[in-house]
């Protein structure tokens, strides 16, 4: 992707996040994929490329208390920070390409909703595999999720990488047990509708 990051930022600048197509009032999918997960409420999670999503506030509401959200957009992490208030100071917000971070902590949760099927270069996919796996704890869990086969092969004018479960799970496969994988629909503001691969993985 060139210029990925001045792309992002452009987008989180002319903007609302309610106009974006991967807007969600509440996050349903990724909230029953964490609930499900059973974490402690001192669980160390990050948000990847969770830019200004809603995901983070019903965390802190639901008592999660380490929370680290990580997108290549500083503007969108602002935007967050602002409409979260002083319960803002409370997250640990991360500027970075995720495919250059170096985490300075282990995480027992890795979140990721539609950031890894940007990536569509073999070198670039497979180091975020790595700096997965280098991420989190021993049997850390982590939740990822892309467009399906079904889904767009395109978002916000990028082309995007399309995984079914098997695929996902197989990429995967020789660092990650699968814990499960579900085929969902996202409702997008506009009135379409995207097919999404959600899996959840534990490291081996």
């Amino acid at each position: 992707m060139k210029d990925a990051k001045a792309h992002w930022e452009n987008i989180y600048q002319t903007k609302k996040f309610s106009e974006v197509s991967w807007y969600q009032d509440k996050p349903e999918a990724s909230l029953k994929f964490i609930q499900d997960l059973n974490l402690p409420k001192s669980a160390k999670i990050i948000d990847v490329g969770g830019g200004d999503s809603h995901l983070v506030d019903y965390l802190l509401k639901a008592g999660y208390e380490n929370i680290s959200v990580l997108d290549i957009s500083a503007k969108a992490l602002q935007k967050a920070k602002k409409r979260l208030g002083l319960k803002g100071k409370e997250v640990n917000w991360i500027a970075a390409d995720i495919t250059r971070f170096e985490a300075e902590e282990k995480y027992d949760l890795w979140h990721d909703r539609a950031a890894f099927h940007f990536l569509t270069e073999p070198p670039k996919i497979e180091n975020y595999k790595e700096i997965l796996k280098e991420s989190l704890q021993d049997k850390g869990k982590a939740i990822i999720a892309t467009f399906s086969n079904e889904g767009p092969t395109k978002c916000s004018g990028q082309v995007i990488k399309q995984y079914s479960a098997e695929e996902l799970s197989n990429f995967f496969a020789e660092d990650f047990d699968k814990i499960s994988c579900e085929n969902l629909d996202h409702q997008t503001p506009s009135g379409s509708t995207q097919n999404f691969t959600f899996c959840s993985f534990q490291k081996k």
